[in-house]
């Protein structure tokens, strides 16, 4: 039986006939697009392979290195001449069905329905073929991703720094010398020298005789005077921090028999 398990040892492997007559090489293998199993392959036919016609694979079995087809090395070389594209249009196919006398609604060979009228056809298979099962078939590859973490540095607001002037009030002391004026009695004796200035006047009387008398008092002045400027900058402080985060990693893993290469 011919399904998507030994698909990688069916292209390149002999095409017999029913009466072991061989045909030719298998040369691609193509899947029905709703059910992702094998329904054609081509056969390369002719000196050197130079022919390449399509056969349906409903009855055909897959034992060793070997394709068992029940039609004969002519059949299978008239069969109508479709491009090997990797795709079969759903008239291509019908084409094709009609040729090798198969009903257009009849089963595959795995009991999944094949083709209808408007659905898409079959596509290719080269060597290994890969299904995709949860959406449309891909190619002979999968394809793993995984996340990386980058890290960068974006800026924002930390916080503010303002400058604000206000008043305060203090006492300076200083010392300051003070001069004041105070009375002194000087008494001389009555000289020829003063003899005029002591006779002038009455011999007796009363009299009065002052002086001002003068200080330093301390005074204060108040002055503003600029002292310094002050004003706001900034500076730049690196520091290194860690940082994680998780990433997602995709895993590919086999189920099922398969031979490693």
């Amino acid at each position: 039986m011919l399904d998507t398990q030994n698909l990688d040892r069916v292209v390149g492997s002999n095409v017999y006939a029913a009466d072991s007559d061989k045909i030719g090489k298998v040369g691609q293998v193509y899947l029905d697009d709703e059910t992702g199993q094998p329904e054609w392959i081509t056969v390369n036919t002719g000196f050197f392979g130079s022919n390449e016609s399509f056969v349906p694979l409903q009855e055909a079995t897959f034992s060793g290195d070997r394709v068992t087809i029940p039609y004969d090395k002519n059949k299978v070389k008239d069969a109508p001449q479709v491009a090997s594209d990797g795709h079969l249009s759903p008239d291509e196919e019908q084409e094709l069905y009609r040729y090798y006398g198969l009903s257009f609604d009849s089963t595959t060979q795995t009991g999944q329905p094949g083709w209808q009228p408007g659905d898409e056809a079959v596509h290719r298979s080269e060597g290994v073929v890969g299904h995709d099962t949860s959406g449309p078939t891909t190619d002979t590859a999968m394809t793993r991703s995984e996340e990386q973490l980058r890290v960068g540095t974006q800026k924002r607001e930390a916080g503010r720094a303002r400058l604000r002037k206000y008043v305060t009030t203090e006492t300076q002391t200083e010392t300051v010398p003070l001069t004041k004026e105070r009375a002194v009695v000087e008494r001389e004796p009555i000289t020829d020298a003063n003899m005029g200035s002591a006779m002038d006047g009455p011999a007796i009387s009363e009299e009065e005789h002052e002086v001002v008398l003068q200080e330093d008092v301390a005074v204060t002045e108040k002055t503003a005077t600029p002292v310094e400027r002050v004003r706001l900058g900034t500076e730049q402080v690196t520091e290194q921090e860690t940082v994680s985060g998780e990433i997602r990693k995709e895993q590919i893993e086999v189920d099922d028999d398969v031979r490693n290469r």
